[in-house]
């Protein structure tokens, strides 16, 4: 596994990250903690969460994948090795103020989940999405505080548009405030308007480290997925379908199939291939549900594509 650095910043982070929304859900603290161990032993040392995992799902207050990996840095006696992620925004408490990016969200917030992480620092303190009902100047300066009171050492934001990315930019500068300095966007070969179109040229122009969520598009470019069968059973079937089952979605996924049986690859491997021939990312954030689904994604490392098969799936996913 390759290191990069996270942007303009030091931080050595590895060309994969292992997200971790479905500890507590969908994979149990056992099976977590197995993941973690195999991530850890290929050389993997980037592993991101939030603090809403996994509150949408019946009986889980949140906060539950962010105790399960504490447990586990603990009982590894491993946290200087990781580069720990996580996000701040989502609802975590009753109230009025038991979400957004308020200062007296942020700083409780930030103190629960440094709780749940057993840590001291967070390395890479995440907005979930944008808080339009805030000033940013108060997001920032709290979030700021953060990096000088040590218990964040850097900043990043998720699901921004490009003008109030800018925006954030020109405040942190302007104040001599900590900045972002990752993005984390929704970006894959069957949803890339929203980044391409005016994120992509912001963050290579401000060096901005790039970490793409749902590299697999909830698991349609994985291969497990087919037009002329029925769905396999999911937690995310119904969002994938919505999604992804249309003319657009199965043109990419024919395409991508087409290079992979050519590579002697698999599907997904394909996939993450594509976003790791990009040099603007710097880790596409990946899922596995149990070691063998990760030792599949972990197969992409390595893969070079060539330009004739990166043209192919910019045509297939234009």
């Amino acid at each position: 596994m390759e290191y990069h650095n996270l942007g303009r910043t030091g931080l050595k982070v590895s060309e994969l990250c292992l997200g971790s929304m479905q500890w507590g859900w969908t994979a149990d603290e056992a099976t977590a903690f197995a993941i973690m161990d195999e991530f850890v032993a290929k050389g993997g040392n980037f592993i991101d969460t939030a603090n809403v995992y996994s509150r949408w799902v019946e009986g889980n207050p949140g906060g539950v994948s962010e105790e399960i990996i504490g447990r586990w840095m603990k009982s590894r006696g491993n946290r200087r090795a990781i580069v720990l992620a996580t996000k701040v925004r989502g609802l975590m408490w009753d109230g009025p103020n038991g979400q957004g990016l308020s200062r007296a969200h942020i700083m409780q917030a930030v103190e629960d989940s440094l709780r749940r992480l057993q840590t001291d620092t967070i390395d890479l303190y995440q907005i979930h999405w944008d808080d339009t009902e805030t000033p940013m100047d108060e997001t920032l300066r709290a979030l700021d505080d953060l990096v000088h009171q040590g218990k964040v050492r850097y900043l990043g934001c998720s699901n921004i548009s490009a003008w109030r990315l800018m925006k954030a930019l020109c405040i942190s500068e302007q104040h001599g405030l900590a900045r972002y300095d990752s993005l984390q966007p929704h970006y894959n070969l069957v949803h890339r308007q929203e980044f391409e179109a005016e994120l992509k040229s912001l963050c290579e122009s401000e060096n901005i480290g790039v970490i793409p969520y749902s590299p697999l598009a909830g698991g349609f470019l994985t291969g497990k997925y087919q037009s002329d069968a029925p769905p396999p059973d999911s937690a995310r079937q119904e969002g994938i379908k919505r999604r992804y089952f249309n003319e657009d979605g199965w043109r990419v996924l024919a395409a991508v199939e087409k290079i992979a049986e050519k590579r002697n690859a698999t599907t997904l491997q394909i996939t993450l291939a594509w976003q790791l021939s990009q040099p603007i990312i710097i880790a596409p954030i990946i899922g596995a549900n149990s070691v063998a689904q990760l030792h599949e994604s972990l197969g992409a490392v390595g893969v070079q594509l060539t330009e004739e098969e990166m043209a192919t799936l910019d045509e297939a996913s234009k």
